[in-house]
């Protein structure tokens, strides 16, 4: 043997060996859905095919016929699922069942905890893929041979950590799973459990899935595409095992949408909302989980053209009936029709979340704490739908717990109040603290509550609502004109500062701070806190920026303005002595702590860390007589 064909021994990465180890040893609830993930690969092996033999017929099987055999051999104890799809080349088994990025199963490993009874309770949340075959077989024996190749290739595992591949004989395109069942698992070759399991599951697959014994061949599955059927002819059963057939997915449907357009363009769609957000969500190289077909022929799953970024949570189908069969992906993005389908598919999917947005807001709730970060992209990405999208924006706000519509919002302010008041953070329970937010506070004037990484872009996007402009509370001075206490303050004893004490203050800050800060003002929008940092008027909002700078985005940023609280007991004292002879000197280190007190308040990095703790260490020293 060459070295190209001996048998070759390869390790499985860590998580791979820690996902079999888990079904080698799996005393999982529902074994059966093996199954259904093992005629799910080989359905979609079979559709890819079937579109690639549009271009090249002579790939296609004789007669054009797809199928899914499921094999069961009592003598061997052994149950094969095979099918006659796009096959695999030997790079490609290595590749796609050697690593858990490509079995099916991507995000699963980073929620493993490495006890056995939650992670095996994961298995219930996330499809798994290939690597399920271990739950009812202590070894797996993959023949695989790619359309169009000559040779074929067996891959082998009995779950150990390790897996080996070495050349194999196979006459026709397509992979055949041989799965060696464990000694009490001997009910995988029985029909009748083969045939309740595929009607459970699978039924729904537009292939036929039969079950050879002997001669004997007998169709298990209904074997036509389910969106083709009125939805009155569909149970919630079948809705849901074809939601986790295209998802690759546990779990219920939040949302279903089966409707059917007539008329200039013809097209079917099944789209399905998930209940859990998908652990790729955020994934660049996730692909969209709307498959297109064309009058039922499989055409493609990574069509990115088909719905908008900002809806990649949605799985499902879209069939449409007058596109050629024979364009490439590249083409099909931007081809007319398909730029249709998607502009009204869009408005169908936001029209079903306002409806539930209105009779369901608890439910809607759910919703957007797990799609709400993807759904505000579109604000900034979609301007023909951006009303719609700002309709069912939903905010955190310092009112309560609850999210918030902006229609509520402006519903509820104050009659002097002129703007929709807004911060941005990355922590919405952090935010709720921010000293910036005393003085709107005191006048129960409500702020959103922004904590998502999207929201400084759509809010240059879409600057109002309603005709009500959206305000930073950390950019600008705060004008609160007009706006009274909703009580009275709490009275600091003694005499207030006087104006041009304050002011020569405001002069020793900076004088001390030099160019660390555009200004140092006395604030309006503080109440309890001494200090605090905003944005200048004309500048990036303070957040903004520093996700930009994270990021390589901007070099160098715009000067912060400080703010201080006249009415706060520490300024006054510092009112005080800034008056007397020598302050400058004797408060430089105490207006440099306070700014970096600020900054540290703020989020923002110390230039001198060392020469902050030195200053700390120091103030703690006097205050303590040493």
């Amino acid at each position: 043997m060459t070295a190209t064909t001996a048998p070759q021994s390869f390790v499985f990465e860590a998580e791979v060996a820690r996902l079999l180890k888990l079904m080698v040893n799996s005393v999982y609830s529902e074994p059966e859905v093996f199954l259904r993930e093992l005629v799910s690969n080989a359905s979609d092996a079979c559709d890819k095919l079937r579109y690639r033999a549009i271009a090249e017929p002579a790939l296609a099987p004789p007669a054009g016929l797809y199928q899914v055999d499921l094999v069961p051999d009592p003598a061997a104890r052994t149950l094969t699922v095979a099918d006659n799809g796009i096959g695999m080349s030997r790079e490609e088994l290595i590749r796609e069942l050697g690593t858990i990025a490509r079995s099916g199963t991507g995000g699963f490993a980073e929620q493993l905890t490495g006890d056995d009874a939650k992670d095996l309770r994961l298995i219930g949340q996330f499809g798994v893929g290939f690597y399920s075959a271990f739950i009812p077989a202590d070894r797996v024996e993959v023949v695989s041979r790619m359309a169009g190749a000559g040779e074929a290739w067996r891959w082998s595992s009995t779950g150990d950590g390790r897996f080996e591949v070495a050349p194999a004989e196979r006459a026709t395109a397509g992979t055949s799973i041989t799965l060696h069942l464990k000694p009490q698992e001997d009910r995988w070759l029985e029909a009748g459990t083969l045939a309740r399991v595929v009607k459970k599951y699978s039924d729904h697959i537009a292939i036929p899935i039969v079950l050879v014994e002997g001669d004997k061949r007998t169709a298990l599955n209904e074997a036509s595409a389910l969106w083709t059927r009125p939805r009155k002819d569909i149970t919630a059963e079948q809705y849901r095992e074809f939601f986790r057939h295209v998802a690759h997915a546990q779990g219920e449907p939040w949302l279903t949408l089966h409707a059917r357009a007539e008329g200039k363009v013809e097209y079917t769609l099944l789209l399905f909302v998930p209940e859990r957000r998908p652990l790729d969500l955020f994934d660049p190289a996730r692909r969209h989980g709307v498959k297109l077909y064309v009058r039922r022929v499989f055409i493609t799953d990574a069509c990115e053209g088909l719905v908008p970024p900002y809806l990649r949570f949605l799985s499902g189908v879209v069939d449409a009936e007058d596109l050629p069969l024979n364009l490439s992906r590249e083409v099909l993005q931007n081809n007319p029709l398909v730029q249709n389908i998607r502009a009204n598919a869009t408005k169908r999917v936001l029209t079903e979340l306002r409806s539930k947005a209105d009779k369901e807001p608890e439910a809607y709730a759910a919703f957007w704490r797990n799609f709400g970060a993807v759904l505000k992209e579109g604000i900034y990405e979609d301007t023909g739908h951006r009303a719609d999208l700002l309709g069912l924006l939903r905010c955190r706000t310092t009112a309560g717990e609850g999210f918030v519509s902006l229609k509520d919002y402006v519903g509820r302010m104050k009659e002097q109040q002129k703007a929709i008041y807004y911060i941005l953070g990355d922590d919405a329970e952090a935010l709720a603290k921010s000293p910036q937010l005393e003085g709107f506070r005191a006048r129960g004037l409500e702020v959103l509550l922004l904590a998502d990484a999207v929201d400084d872009f759509w809010l240059m996007a879409a600057p109002e609502f309603d005709g009500k402009l959206f305000q930073s509370v950390t950019r600008g001075a705060a004008d609160l004109t007009g706006l009274p206490l909703a009580e009275a303050p709490t009275a600091t004893p003694g005499e207030p500062p006087r104006e041009a004490d304050v002011a020569t203050l405001l002069a020793l800050f900076r004088q001390s701070l030099g160019d660390k800060v555009k200004d140092v003002r006395r604030s309006e929008r503080l109440t309890d806190s001494a200090v605090c940092l905003v944005a200048d008027a004309e500048g990036l909002d303070l957040h903004l920026e520093r996700m930009l700078k994270a990021h390589k985005r901007l070099e160098q940023g715009s000067k912060p303005v400080l703010e201080i609280n006249a009415a706060h007991p520490l300024i006054r004292a510092l009112v005080k002595q800034a008056t007397q002879k020598g302050a400058a000197s004797e408060l430089a280190d105490t207006c440099q702590l306070l700014f970096e007190q600020a900054c540290i308040q703020e989020g923002e990095p110390l230039a001198d860390v060392a020469g902050f703790a030195k200053r700390l260490q120091s103030a703690l020293q006097r205050g303590l007589g040493g």
